[in-house]
């Protein structure tokens, strides 16, 4: 053990509150470029991460940009209407509608892209589980010296695990369609209606996207979704700026194939540092 605590990778030290949260991505990856032999977990999810951004950008990044191109053309008709009805003195506002239909424009792009980002941890996520595991656990391991008692495998186990992880994606869903209806809604008002709901989406995929980077430690004690997610609203500010930070990296495309693992890298890093020592509190 005091061999092992003496081969422990530097880890950059992070400052409380706001910031710290944003800093894991950059932590984890100064952590992995320290210790070659997790490498093997990375590898492969990384070459999964690239047949399916491949299929995910060719069947929804083009058509997502016409649609924006569309809804814009849309917003222009219905400002210019609006416009015919107003005094003549009122015609400086087409000025407006240029700056609001810049803004929404990027921010119709930034949501396309987080979306695909989004779509495209839940695939990586999944399809490269098992590695991920691994990483996890030896992660946390070297960062904490031990690891929560491993049940014995049987099918019983299996069962339960895989039901377990239905579960999970389940929940997940209810908590996308509870908070993203309403957000939906919203488009349907146009300019201030559409920016709310653009925000709002990417204030939910952060939320869920730190649920899927710290759901293996948190996995591993067997805990429920509602805990999961009361540990993740109990570190914040740290556990916000966390995911927004990952939903950045993941939104950005050919990064987004390296992003997935180092973040998975940085979830576990931060479920040590933050959300461990809550853990051990309660009990």
């Amino acid at each position: 053990m005091a061999d092992q605590q003496q081969q422990k990778p530097a880890i950059i030290q992070a400052p409380v509150g706001l910031v710290a949260g944003a800093t894991y991505p950059l932590r984890a990856l100064v952590y992995l470029t320290q210790t070659p032999r997790l490498w093997r977990y990375v590898l492969v999810p990384i070459l999964v991460n690239l047949v399916v951004a491949v299929g995910l950008y060719v069947g929804l990044l083009f058509p997502g940009l016409q649609s924006v191109n569309n809804l814009l053309v849309d917003f222009y008709a219905w400002w210019n209407i609006q416009l015919a009805n107003l005094p003549q003195w009122l015609s400086f506002l087409s000025v407006l509608a240029i700056i609001l239909g810049f803004l929404l424009r990027v921010l119709l792009v930034t949501g396309l892209l987080v979306a695909i980002g989004f779509l495209l941890v839940q695939f990586g996520v999944i399809l490269g589980g098992p590695f991920y595991g691994q990483l996890s656990e030896q992660l946390e391991l070297a960062r904490t010296g031990k690891l929560p008692p491993a049940e014995p495998l049987s099918l019983f186990t299996l069962l339960r695990d895989i039901g377990r992880a239905v579960l999970h994606e389940v929940k997940k869903l209810v908590l996308i369609i509870t908070v993203g209806l309403p957000l939906l809604g919203l488009n349907f008002i146009p300019g201030l209606g559409t920016a709310i709901a653009s925000i709002g989406g990417i204030a939910l995929a952060a939320t869920i996207v730190c649920i899927d980077f710290l759901d293996s430690p948190l996995e591993r004690r067997r805990l429920h979704f509602r805990k999961k997610l009361e540990l993740i609203l109990r570190s914040l500010p740290a556990s916000g700026t966390f995911g927004l930070a990952c939903l950045g990296l993941i939104s950005i495309p050919l990064l987004n194939l390296l992003a997935v693992p180092l973040c998975i890298t940085s979830g576990t890093l931060f479920f040590c540092d933050r959300i461990l020592p809550k853990l051990n509190e309660s009990k």
